[in-house]
């Protein structure tokens, strides 16, 4: 399976009706295909995965395992907040043809939340799974942190194959880098620090910037592989500002605006989200002529 590289998060189209639209999330990953992304994460935070009940994540796995090539990876975020459900959905997303997992903590009871019941919680799924687990930790959005203390014991179970740490925090991606087994992958989730969390031994990232300029994200990968540091360097400062909009500013709003303007269509976030507000469309269109990522 590859991890190495960059993987995007897609976000689910919903019609006009607040349905799940599968046309439109086919013809999107269509396009998606064209570009030299390692694979494709459906059900994610982007994908809205809190706001679709059971009925409708399968409706968007099935459809976008049919879009999705077989060289390509292909992982369901799968998170709940009981380890029973986290279980079922894990169970449903391999019978649908996920080739992996991304299991985000549970966050609801944070005060509950120790490094012994994350442990607990994702030995058990990764126990039922039938396809492979990669823990989700996204600190901002949860209000929990699964610490590298807890990873560490988690790395050494044959079917948790990785993570992805949403978190900007580079010593904590060094030390969940360092306290796991050479073949855990650590996959960045944040932009803004994507080539930092390479230079500490991140193998790849799953980026919702990459869904709007996935070149120039795979670009900035394979230049801190080859050990171009200063090419590095400055096309992470360009892609800094775009990742902010469309991350910590914006957030799903953002991100769903900006592919509608490069032609992806992808509708509107489903409420309570609102879309953004047509003052800041300037704001986006400016910067992704930066990149010039207009889909083929």
């Amino acid at each position: 399976m590859q991890l190495a590289g960059v993987l995007i998060p897609v976000p689910t189209p919903f019609d006009d009706r607040d349905r799940v639209d599968t046309g439109r999330l086919r013809r999107a990953l269509e396009k998606w295909n064209t570009r030299p992304l390692a694979g494709i994460v459906v059900l994610g935070s982007n994908g809205e995965a809190v706001m679709l009940d059971d009925f409708e994540s399968d409706q968007v796995i099935v459809a976008a395992r049919e879009a999705v090539p077989r060289d390509r990876t292909f992982i369901v975020g799968t998170g709940r907040e009981s380890t029973q459900a986290a279980i079922k959905a894990s169970r449903r997303a391999a019978e649908h043809g996920a080739d992996a997992v991304l299991v985000r903590t549970p966050g609801f009871f944070k005060t509950q939340m120790t490094n012994d019941a994350f442990v607990r919680h994702y030995t058990a799924v990764a126990d039922a799974s039938p396809v492979p687990v990669l823990l989700y930790n996204f600190t901002a959005l949860t209000g929990v942190n699964l610490l590298p203390a807890a990873v560490a014991r988690l790395a050494t179970h044959p079917n948790i194959i990785g993570m992805k740490e949403s978190g900007g925090d580079i010593a904590q991606i060094a030390d969940l880098v360092s306290g796991t087994p050479a073949g855990f992958s650590v996959l960045a989730g944040s932009a803004s620090t994507f080539y930092p969390a390479l230079c500490v031994g991140a193998v790849g990232g799953i980026l919702a910037l990459g869904c709007a300029a996935p070149d120039a994200c795979v670009r900035l990968f394979e230049l801190a592989r080859a050990g171009r540091h200063d090419d590095a360097v400055a096309l992470q400062r360009e892609l800094v500002p775009l990742a902010r909009l469309l991350g910590p500013t914006h957030g799903v709003p953002g991100l769903k605006a900006a592919l509608n303007l490069l032609g992806y269509d992808v509708g509107v976030p489903r409420p309570p989200l609102v879309p953004v507000a047509d003052a800041v469309l300037p704001a986006l269109r400016e910067a992704l002529a930066h990149f010039e990522e207009i889909p083929a």
